[in-house]
Formats: C-alpha cells, sequence, structure tokens
C-alpha cells in the first residue's frame, strides 16, 4: 500500500473514532436540523398574512365592464319531454342567456327534434327564444316543420309549445302545406295528429294530386 493511501486511512480512523468533529457534527445536526425545518413552517404560515407577502387584491367595479351576457353557449342542447312524456331535443348554433333571473334563452340556427309514433318532427328556424320554465319557442322569422311521413308546414312569426305539441302564429300568417298554399289570420297547428286549422281570412290554394 502506498504512503498516500496509508496516511488517508489513517485520518478516516480518526474522523469516526468516538468523540472525533465528525461525531460532535453529527450530534448537532440531530438538534440544529429539526429546529430549522420548524422555523421555515412557521416562516412558511405565517408569510400570507403578512402585509409584505398579500398577494391578494380588489377590482373596482367602476373600472371592469360588465358582460352584456350572462352565459354564451356554442353548439348548445337541451333535452325535455312532453306531457305525454316523448321526448323532444333543441339543438341551435349558439344560445344567449341575458340573466339568470330570466329563463329566456336567445337562439340561433334552431333545430327542434320532437318523438312522434309516426316518425320524427323537426322544426326549424334562424332564431328563437326558449323558455327554459315553460319549454316554449317565440320564434320570429320563417319556420319550416317537417315530419317523417311526409307532411310539412312553411311559415313564420310562431309560438311553438313543446309540451302540448302545438304551433300557433301571432298574427297573419302565409305559407304551404302538402296540401297546397294557405294564407290566413291565424294559424293554429296540432304537431301531434298532422292537423292544421286555419282562422280568419283563410285562402287556400290546393296543389291537384298532393295528397292521395
Amino acid at each position: 500500500m502506498s504512503e498516500a493511501a496509508t496516511r488517508g486511512r489513517i485520518v478516516r480512523q480518526r474522523w469516526a473514532v468516538p468523540g472525533s468533529a465528525h461525531d460532535k457534527l453529527v450530534r448537532w445536526s440531530k438538534v440544529v436540523l429539526p429546529m430549522a425545518v420548524g422555523v421555515l413552517v412557521a416562516i412558511l404560515a405565517v408569510a400570507p398574512l403578512g402585509k409584505n407577502g398579500d398577494v391578494s387584491f380588489i377590482l373596482d367595479k367602476k373600472k371592469v365592464e360588465n358582460a352584456p351576457e350572462r352565459m354564451r353557449v356554442e353548439a348548445a342542447r337541451y333535452v325535455g319531454a312532453d306531457n305525454k312524456g316523448q321526448k323532444f331535443q333543441i339543438t341551435a348554433n349558439s344560445a344567449i342567456q341575458r340573466s339568470s333571473d330570466i329563463p329566456i334563452v336567445d337562439l340561433r340556427g334552431m333545430l327542434a327534434r320532437l318523438a312522434m309514433t309516426q316518425g320524427p318532427l323537426v322544426i326549424a328556424a334562424n332564431q328563437g327564444r326558449y323558455n327554459l320554465d315553460t319549454q316554449q319557442i317565440g320564434i320570429n322569422g320563417p319556420v319550416r316543420v317537417v315530419g317523417g311521413d311526409g307532411y310539412r308546414l312553411a311559415t313564420r312569426d310562431v309560438h311553438v309549445d313543446l309540451k302540448d305539441r302545438r304551433l300557433q302564429s301571432q298574427g297573419p300568417v302565409a305559407g304551404e302545406m302538402r296540401l297546397g298554399e294557405f294564407q290566413a289570420s291565424q294559424l293554429k297547428a296540432d304537431l301531434d295528429s298532422r292537423t292544421v286549422v286555419l282562422d280568419g281570412r283563410a285562402r287556400l290554394k290546393i296543389v291537384q294530386g298532393a295528397v292521395r
């Protein structure tokens, strides 16, 4: 064994002798390190309460712009059931609820699909206002109703009650059915039975051979 290796071994032996500097260092570490950890934990616990470490803030209501709408949803979908337990579904390209206090949702690109015994029936409109509580839709503008059995109805400015599955116009209407074109002061339709009633100054132009 070389002289350097021998000296190194003697130094290590002296370092490990009981009562040596290494022994004292170990004893002090057992006392100092737990104390240091306790002090660090105390500092971290108190730091958020100190003024210098406070990162909370308050927004000035006068300087923050209020959102004009309560909720906006893209590709929205609503599902429900009518008085007979039959399912219906409303989908829309976008839906906006102005306030949580008012259960009215403005729909854009609306499509309502109703499950019927004769097959599904679809109500399509560019826009509508859906009442979440009453399950009724107010449509301003053109609306088209199409059934799987060939039933179709095109009109405008109507009110749809999804619970009762009834459609009623808010004023004079003009449109078309399988039977032909029509005009009237008011329109009422029972979507379940596929019947349409024209009230007041009703005019109907029947298409020959439309119904056989």
